[in-house]
């Protein structure tokens, strides 16, 4: 691998796969988590979704299937029947014509609790690359309504493409506008892939949101252009904090159907953290 552009210090992680620096020249860390100790996701980092969320995905989330243990968080999605409880005979949304729930996920957020404007986001992540399985890291602005509040998807996965994306507000309410990008996992020429980690990157600050896969550019965002037409959000979303999101998703309008995978299916986190200029 080839670094460029910013300097290292010689102490590196030595477990499978993609590995970067605990330290920056010119950056101080100023939150993460390790996942060290065993058991529930720590309550002063994050907090839980519940129920259906977005997308008209399959899982429902809960808390349940995030734990942490030999200093990983493991997100687990699993198949499973059983009530909806928010079931509604005769409705025609989504979350309440569904009887049964077939899936469960875990969504986790530090909203309420950690946010930051700009800084070097990293996230250490071995990712399921199974059919309609939707692994993320985001952040969401903390101001307006989405999409003029501002997303930076620093990884999405599905149907074998890396995507790293960000998006901001329209005229339209709720129809943002996108500058996304998809990386075909098979460019990686690497058949093992998906059995190591990676390390997803984010480097912002008020001029730019850069986008990195173990090293590798994908995507740049010109914050010059990411302006709001509307009142719904801030005049520019990646001017103001954001807090973030790990989740796997099931299913969906983008995943597609996850019939022929095997469940359960694991998500690991192994550390993420967030530097920020000295």
């Amino acid at each position: 691998m080839k670094f460029i552009a910013y300097f290292f210090f010689p102490l590196m992680l030595t477990v499978t796969g993609h590995a970067e620096p605990t330290k920056y020249e010119g950056y101080k860390l100023v939150w993460a988590d390790e996942f060290d100790q065993d058991g529930r996701p720590n309550p002063k980092n994050w907090v839980f979704e519940e129920g259906f969320k977005r997308n008209r995905e399959l899982q429902w989330y809960q808390q349940e299937n995030a734990t942490c243990k030999d200093g990983k968080l493991v997100i687990e999605g699993r198949k499973v029947n059983k009530p909806n409880p928010n079931y509604e005979k005769g409705s025609s949304h989504w979350k309440t014509s569904r009887k049964t729930i077939n899936y469960t996920s875990s969504c986790l957020k530090t909203v309420g609790l950690q946010s930051w404007q700009y800084g070097r986001f990293e996230i250490r992540a071995k990712i399921s690359t199974g059919a309609g399985l939707w692994p993320a890291i985001w952040t969401l602005g903390v101001d307006g309504q989405w999409p003029s509040n501002g997303e930076v998807d620093i990884l999405e996965y599905y149907k074998g493409q890396i995507l790293a994306n960000t998006c901001w507000g329209t005229k339209k309410r709720f129809k943002p506008k996108w500058n996304a990008k998809k990386t075909p996992v098979a460019s990686f020429n690497d058949p093992n892939w998906a059995e190591k980690f990676h390390v997803w990157r984010m480097d912002w600050d008020a001029k730019s949101i850069k986008l990195y896969i173990d090293g590798k550019l994908l995507n740049t965002t010109d914050l010059s252009k990411t302006i709001n037409p509307t009142a719904d959000g801030p005049k520019n979303p990646f001017h103001q904090p954001h807090y973030l999101l790990l989740n796997l998703a099931i299913g969906g309008d983008a995943a597609g159907s996850p019939k022929g995978t095997n469940f359960p299916v694991r998500y690991e986190i192994d550390y993420a953290r967030v530097y920020q200029m000295e």
